[in-house]
Order: structure tokens, then sequence, then C-alpha cells
């Protein structure tokens, strides 16, 4: 029997109609069997996230998902510890009748996957992590998400500080830096800090700061890194790194790439923000 092909995704923010048409795809409808892999942000920004979350509950034994910035900020308001922004396109899934049934499912998602050689998580690792580590402290805070103190844990998890991992840390300080490397990276200073506020494509910080998956003494060296978040970088691909944010909700692509191959499939996608203007 042949094993399913894994098709690996970037970030969809709520872009129903570029899913069905990737999914639909001839490389990839032709697979009923194959397995799924989406790197985050499945929701917000874009005009449906409400059919995008469905439409992935539908599909989840065939998938494997970890929650990008997006999505813990959706379980955040849910929880009653953010507000709306004022680009926030969330609404329809608090106000759906099924709201509590998402909220429960988004709640049990993991932070990082690791399986066939490859980690993905939604944004990145801190260098100092190996590949068993990091699923080790994605799982501690996937358990602080399924716990029934769960909307206490994360009024305490957003913030910026402390901006380095070091041993020691408890509390909320521990899962807040490790949700911001997961969900939130993108940049580090050469002494390992996370440069949170950088949006930019690298090359707009060469002289100062150091993309996270170029860090010297990377532990996650050893296996295949696949992430989104980083629309800027756009599609990245080489032997050890995976980068599949393509900028669906900016007027880019929705991008999957299968595993064992590297087959690249592409879908273009309407503009649903402006790609001028400053992104989250």
């Amino acid at each position: 029997m042949n094993t399913p092909s894994i098709w690996m995704i970037g970030d969809i923010q709520g872009c129903d109609e570029a899913l069905c048409a990737l999914l639909d795809h001839p490389s990839i409808a032709q697979d009923p069997q194959a397995r799924f892999w989406i790197a985050g942000d499945l929701i917000n920004r874009g005009p449906s996230s409400l059919a995008t979350i469905r439409r992935i509950m539908a599909m989840q034994d065939r998938c494997e998902v970890v929650l990008g910035n997006h999505d813990l900020h959706f379980l955040a308001v849910a929880a009653g510890v953010r507000h709306l922004g004022k680009n926030d396109t969330i609404q329809p899934l608090l106000d759906a009748p099924d709201a509590a049934e998402i909220i429960e499912w988004l709640r049990h998602q993991k932070l990082a996957h690791l399986e066939n050689d490859h980690l993905m998580v939604h944004a990145g690792v801190l260098p100092c992590w190996g590949p068993k580590k990091t699923r080790r402290l994605a799982a501690e805070v996937e358990a602080a998400l399924q716990a029934p103190n769960w909307k206490e844990t994360l009024s305490g998890v957003f913030g910026n500080e402390p901006d380095h991992w070091k041993k020691g840390l408890t509390g909320a300080k521990r899962l807040r830096v490790i949700i911001n490397a997961l969900t939130r990276l993108r940049m580090c200073t050469p002494d390992a800090r996370m440069a949170l506020s950088v949006k930019s494509g690298p090359q707009a910080h060469s002289d100062t700061l150091i993309p996270w998956f170029d860090m010297p003494n990377r532990k996650t060296s050893t296996v295949t890194m696949v992430f989104g978040h980083w629309s800027t970088l756009g599609l990245y691909l080489r032997p050890d790194v995976i980068g599949l944010d393509t900028g669906c909700v900016w007027g880019g692509q929705l991008t999957a790439i299968r595993q064992h191959d590297r087959l690249v499939v592409q879908i273009p996608c309407q503009a649903h923000r402006d790609p001028f203007a400053v992104a989250d």
C-alpha cells in the first residue's frame, strides 16, 4: 500500500476560497488519502474565517495543525482577555452557533509537530532548543490551553518580555517566551534575543539581526524546519528549511508543498488586506 502524501500548507488566514481551490488542485485531489500539515494562522484578516475553520475541523482526521498568533489572539478574545482589533475578521466565529465547539477544538491543537524528521511550527524556534525540546516546550503551552484555567493563562502570555530563553523561567514568563518563539519570531539579535517588532524581510536588517533559522549552532538543524508567519520572506526552500507564508491574505498565493518530493502548488489569491498597510 502506498504511503499517503503529506501536503504542508502555509498561512490561510480565513481565505476559504483559496483553500478550496488548493484542495481541488489536481495534484492534491487525486490522492483521497492525502494528509495535511497546516502551519498556523488558520483564521483572521481574510473574509471567511468561519468557513475556513469549519472546513479544517471536518478534515481533522487527516490534518496536523499548529496554532499561529492569530489563532491564539482569537482564543484570547473569546476568553475575554483581549479586545477585537479594527482589522480583525473573527466576529463571525464568536457569534457562530458552534462557537464553543470551535474554541474547544482550537484549544486542543498543537504548537509544534515533529514527524518524518520535519518539525513544523508557525513562526520559529530559539537556537538553544533541539527538536525534542521544542516539542516538550510546546506541550507545556498545549497543556495550559487545555486546562480549566486556560482563560487566566491567556491573560498573562501576551507581551514582548522576556525576549530570550534562560533556565529557571517559570509561570507566565516561561509560557510567554515559548509562545513568542513558536508563533511570532522572525529575527534574532546575535545573542539570541527575539526581535519581535521586525516584520520586514531579512535583507532590511542584515547588518544587525539574523533570521532565526540562520542563527549559529541552531539545535534544530538536524531536522527540516517548516513554518509560516513571514510573508515578506515569501516561499523559502533549502534542504533544512521550508518557509510557506506567501501572503495569501495580502493578494499573494496560498502555498502547499508535498513533503516527499517538494512539489509546489500555489493558488493566486485576492487581496483582502492592503499589502502596504502595517501587518500584525
